[in-house]
């Protein structure tokens, strides 16, 4: 089995980076077609909230957590929730490509969250990686720092910690190495936080047509998919490493976007996507290298 954990791992990290994007993508096509943020992220927690339970069941586990675990779930829960409202206020303000260079620091944050509070060697390669990787991204994004709203760059900085904070504390809370638990209450209270946000705004924003609805339904299982994916993978490898390759995402975003709605990287764009796959492929060999010679 522990011959298997490794593939298993990068299963895991390859599977929600790549439902990540198409969840993306996916909102793209909803929002297209006349829905809007807020009823998209409210749809896309619905899934996972429903299906988790039932995984549970049929696996014979417990759907519940010992109370301490349950209280800090909550508390993530509504975090994650805050940081999804964040990073949609921060693309609203500032231009997409921006917005998520911004929020994508949240690896380096997370690695410096679990350093500094050690539950986690911080590595300069791991440091490094993420340095550097962030730079092949801002490349990728092709990012215009024109006209910057610093409210936008604040939305976008708090989305990014609160992301990174749910990372960090999450693999605390997992302590059993069942991450589905944690993922269901984490996920069960996003859920309410957006449902009363969207009564208490009272009008939620339905796709007009047949298309918008398979965003809808696309983005929502795209979702499901990555979320609890991301979680199994922090339980298997640590927050700082399933975090650092998250950078893939955008890559795999960009991809999507090419095959489904015709959106050409251009020579410079493909430069930053080689340093990207670079500096997580050294970070990875270096991580292997580090494991095997302390086994």
């Amino acid at each position: 089995m522990s011959n298997q954990r490794p593939i298993l791992a990068l299963a895991l990290v390859l599977g929600f980076t790549v439902s990540f994007a198409l969840t993306n993508t996916m909102a793209g096509l909803a929002y297209r077609e006349g829905s809007d943020p807020l009823t998209v992220a409210t749809a896309r927690f619905i899934l996972p909230t429903l299906v988790l339970p039932l995984i549970l069941w049929l696996t014979g586990a417990r759907l519940t957590l010992p109370r301490r675990d349950g209280i800090a779930a909550i508390a993530l829960g509504i975090v994650t929730a805050l940081y999804s409202l964040a990073i949609l206020i921060a693309i609203e303000r500032l231009s997409v490509s921006l917005a998520v260079l911004i929020f994508f620091l949240f690896p380096l944050f997370t690695s410096l969250i679990v350093g500094v509070m050690g539950w986690e060697r911080l590595t300069a390669v791991t440091i490094g990686a993420a340095i550097v990787a962030f730079g092949g991204l801002a490349l990728t994004l092709g990012v215009d720092f024109e006209n910057l709203s610093a409210v936008g760059v604040i939305y976008g900085l708090a989305g990014g910690f609160g992301l990174a904070a749910v990372s960090a504390v999450s693999a605390r809370v997992i302590r059993s190495g069942d991450s589905r638990p944690v993922t269901l209450y984490l996920v069960a209270t996003a859920t309410i936080v957006f449902i009363a946000m969207c009564l208490v705004r009272g009008d939620l924003k339905l796709p007009a047509s047949s298309d918008g609805w398979i965003g809808i339904a696309g983005t929502s299982l795209f979702y499901a998919t990555g979320i609890i994916g991301y979680f199994a993978a922090i339980a298997m490898i640590g927050p700082a490493r399933a975090t650092l390759y998250s950078y893939v995402e955008p890559l795999f975003t960009m991809a999507a976007a090419f095959v489904f709605l015709g959106e050409l990287l251009q020579p410079l764009q493909i430069v930053g996507a080689l340093i990207v796959v670079g500096a997580l492929t050294s970070a990875g060999i270096a991580g292997m290298r580090r494991r095997a010679a302390t086994s």
